[in-house]
């Protein structure tokens, strides 16, 4: 018997597709949403296998201490009297937990609630921090917040479209091949492709640039140089709504200079650059999409900020078909950052270094402590583990043992960490070798709970499976760890809806519209509610309840002025360029 289909969320990019999952008795088929607005029906070639995914094979299905399989309430038990008599013997910063993109937004705020607001530290960072981060510093220069402006149909609307340091075509396929239509049916719209290789999304563009590595704040600079040297500054715009103009052009003069300059630091033909500077002045609705090329690098923030430098300049922003646009890796790298999922966040875009955003979040969640100081970024955190600084963490949803830069070192810390505890579904990966502690998660199709794209669309997770042997949610698991720690009337959670609620209903809380990132007319969904919650972009608010699809549409920014920020960034070659001793580079 062939069971109801289900409308769920793809788990693996932050393109956020949709996707309809149907049970039968010959195994799972999974096909795209026809009514999500990522993707109307369309999936990658991950995505359409991903009924493939849903075996028990080498599924961690119980809870292990020590190699030894053990019921729950010894696990849990295990772990928060590690963390105690850890946290009193050397104090709160003595623990951390390392985080995943690949959480729903329910366990990631339950988990940055209960180490900031409770435990009193703020070592909780995520794997997002290696894709997503540069772009977070960059919005919140620039616009006052960690805003991406643009929606997914600003792709259809442009006329140009900029694709820097971005393998759409294998990284975000789907996104890609809304590229591909648009350009099918609208023979004007304009590619440019910057990316020192010849990637298959260059088969795309009208024209390629393959800049050196690292030279994309030259280009850039270049841009607005040139851009205001032919007079094509939206005056009113800079006058009315931004600030730091002046220092941004002189900085980029004197760094880029005119575009045979710029050809010659980037290593590209003159003609190339002009062409590409001419096409940006020509096309009104320019959309700039920017990905993991340019945010994973020693000047990821200066290259993103070069890039909206030029956006703003022009007046390209808040409007339909313009805009720098980030496409995220990972499938709820923007939900772990609603809920402050990062060493330097607190919950709903508050900023941990001001004392009246930790006495906010401090009264609403009626803690007893508030870290004051950034944590741990994911580096520096197994840096301190191998230390000897961190003495017990809690890994969640990742496997840092492959994916962090420099894994031997990140196995040596791992070896010399006294409590290393792991959630995670299969019982065997490079960081589960590690772990004194293992607790069975729930996966994909056995979860509950929200995520959000690259685009701020919030999508439900829903389950379409039971959760095999003893697994549990990652939110669960945290909920019942705080309880032993004495905090269980502040993690009295049954269910997933309860915590999106109270993550609604902070990012509404004394915020009077000061705040961008607010979803609190949805902080009063009923349980019905949740589970039917159609996509929806945020900000969400009494105003505006069907949701924001583009951002800064009023010229109104987040900075203390109200304006936005031109930021002033200066050129800087790639760590360990090459040279005798490091003859090649190495790009993401």
């Amino acid at each position: 018997m062939t069971a109801s289909p289900t409308d769920t969320t793809c788990p693996y990019c932050g393109v956020g597709c949709g996707v309809t999952v149907t049970p039968g008795p010959d195994g799972v088929k999974v096909s795209g949403s026809s009514v999500h607005p990522a993707n109307h029906g369309r999936l990658c070639s991950k995505g359409a296998a991903l009924g493939e995914t849903l075996g028990h094979e080498d599924r961690l299905l119980e809870p292990q201490v020590d190699g030894h399989g053990v019921d729950w309430g010894t696990a849990l038990d295990k772990v928060a009297d590690g963390f105690r008599r850890t946290i009193e013997k050397h104090g709160p910063d003595s623990v951390a937990f390392y985080v995943s993109g690949q959480l729903l937004t329910e366990d990631y705020y339950v988990a940055n609630k209960l180490m900031k607001g409770f435990i009193g530290s703020a070592n909780i960072d995520t794997n997002s921090r290696l894709c997503m981060a540069s772009s977070v510093a960059g919005h919140k220069r620039a616009f006052g917040a960690d805003a991406v402006p643009c929606s997914y149909e600003d792709l259809e609307a442009a006329s140009l479209i900029v694709l820097v340091g971005s393998n759409a075509a294998w990284c975000h396929p789907v996104l890609y091949q809304r590229l591909v239509r648009a350009k099918d049916t609208n023979p004007g719209l304009k590619v440019v492709v910057v990316d020192p290789r010849a990637t298959a999304t260059v088969d795309l563009a009208d024209l390629h640039l393959t800049i050196a590595p690292g030279m994309d704040v030259v280009l850039f600079n270049g841009l607005l140089a040139y851009l205001d040297s032919e007079g094509l500054t939206d005056a009113s715009f800079v006058d009315d709504h931004t600030e730091g103009m002046a220092a941004a052009l002189a900085t980029a003069r004197s760094s880029a200079g005119s575009p045979s300059s710029v050809a010659a630091q980037c290593g590209v033909p003159v003609d190339d650059v002009r062409e590409f500077y001419a096409l940006f002045a020509e096309h009104e609705r320019v959309v700039s999409v920017y990905s993991q090329g340019v945010n994973q690098s020693s000047s990821g923030t200066d290259k993103v900020n070069a890039i909206i430098n030029c956006h703003l300049l022009t007046g390209r922003i808040g409007h339909e078909g313009a805009g720098p646009f980030s496409f995220t890796g990972q499938p709820n790298a923007m939900g772990g950052r609603e809920v402050g999922g990062l060493a330097n966040q607190l919950a709903a875009h508050m900023a941990l270094e001001d004392w009246s955003h930790r006495d906010r979040v401090q009264r609403f969640w009626r803690s007893p402590v508030m870290a004051d100081t950034a944590g741990l970024k994911a580096v520096d955190l197994f840096e301190a583990m191998g230390e000897g600084r961190i003495k017990a963490v809690w890994i969640m949803a990742t496997n840092p043992a492959v994916s962090l830069p420099d894994n031997r070192r990140v196995r040596e810390a791992l070896a010399r960490c006294e409590l290393v505890v792991v959630s995670d579904c299969h019982r065997q990966t490079d960081t589960t070798e590690f772990a004194d502690i293992l607790l069975p998660a729930t996966t994909w199709g056995e979860k509950n709970g929200t995520v959000t794209n690259s685009e701020r669309r919030i999508s439900r997770q829903r389950a379409f499976l039971p959760a095999p042997g003893k697994s549990r949610p990652d939110w669960w698991m945290v909920s019942q760890v705080a309880q032993r720690l004495g905090f269980a009337e502040a993690f009295a959670y049954t269910a997933p809806a309860q915590i999106f609620r109270e993550h609604a209903a902070l990012s509404g809380f004394e915020n009077h519209g000061q705040r961008l990132f607010d979803i609190s007319a949805l902080s009063t969904l009923s349980d019905d509610d949740y589970d039917s919650l159609a996509p929806i972009q945020w900000p969400v608010t009494v105003d505006r309840p069907r949701g924001t699809p583009r951002l800064f549409t009023d010229r109104r920014f987040f900075t203390p002025t109200g304006r936005a920020r031109f930021v002033a960034v200066s050129p800087q070659a790639p760590a360990n360029a090459p040279g005798e001793a490091y003859p090649w580079s190495l790009n993401t």
